[in-house]
């Protein structure tokens, strides 16, 4: 996506393919691309075009085939599971469709998850959690368990839990999919925000052509190659 000799997340020639019965089928086919740090990019395809996959990629949730996938400096195609395992703590914070919440917790508790291994003290990750939504908006709703709040309010909560660690990335598969019109307006401008005013990098994956013009550029995928690359706002 980027000129710059440095970019955040530079994939070469990436394929992926996947079993069905006695059939591999291909996936990604020789992707190659840059994100440089601070863009916020949005991935579009029709189904099965392979946007989730190739997000699964970046986040090190899946491994490629083949190929050379760089994220924050680090070639993670080479990490053994626990490795990449450490890596993505340190490294990604994940957005979900369905928010992924703890019903029994709170929205602070739900934040804290993450640093739940980082061998911070409580106060410090109770510290952090209750930042991390103050950010997000949600200073009055920390004590709320996720049925007592709104689907938006309940995607905020799963942004804040992303950004507790402080993420080199943050991956949002579908992140307004599952909301109404408002509150994804509401979750849109939120990740400007974080991308404008905070300089998080982030890699979303949306079928909505409206949530997808919230980011600086479109990626278009067809069949498991890049199709079109759409400028929305300069960065």
């Amino acid at each position: 996506m980027s000129a710059s000799s440095d970019p955040l997340v530079r994939l070469c020639d990436v394929h992926k393919r996947y079993r069905r019965g006695n059939q591999l089928v291909p996936v990604l086919a020789g992707i190659s691309f840059d994100i440089a740090a601070g863009e916020f990019l949005a991935l579009m395809g029709p189904s099965g075009s392979g946007k989730s996959t190739l997000l699964n990629l970046i986040a090190g949730i899946d491994r490629a085939d083949s190929g050379e996938l760089i994220v924050a400096g680090e070639d993670i195609t080479c990490l053994d599971e626990a490795d990449l395992a450490d890596w993505r703590a340190k490294n990604i914070g994940f957005i979900f469709q369905f928010y992924n919440l703890m019903p029994v917790l709170d929205a602070r508790e739900n934040v804290e998850l993450p640093l739940l291994l980082t061998g911070l003290s409580g106060r410090e990750r109770r510290a952090r959690a209750e930042f991390a939504l103050e950010m997000v908006g949600l200073a009055d709703r920390m004590d709320h368990t996720p049925n007592e709040l709104s689907g938006g309010q309940q995607q905020r909560v799963a942004i804040a839990r992303a950004l507790v660690s402080d993420p080199t990335l943050i991956v949002a598969d579908e992140p307004t999919g599952d909301l109404d019109r408002d509150s994804a307006t509401e979750v849109l401008r939120l990740l400007q925000r974080l991308n404008d005013e905070v300089g998080k990098t982030i890699v979303m994956v949306t079928h909505d052509q409206r949530a997808a013009e919230a980011a600086h550029a479109i990626m278009h995928l067809e069949k498991g190659e890049l199709s079109v690359r759409e400028v929305v706002r300069p960065r």
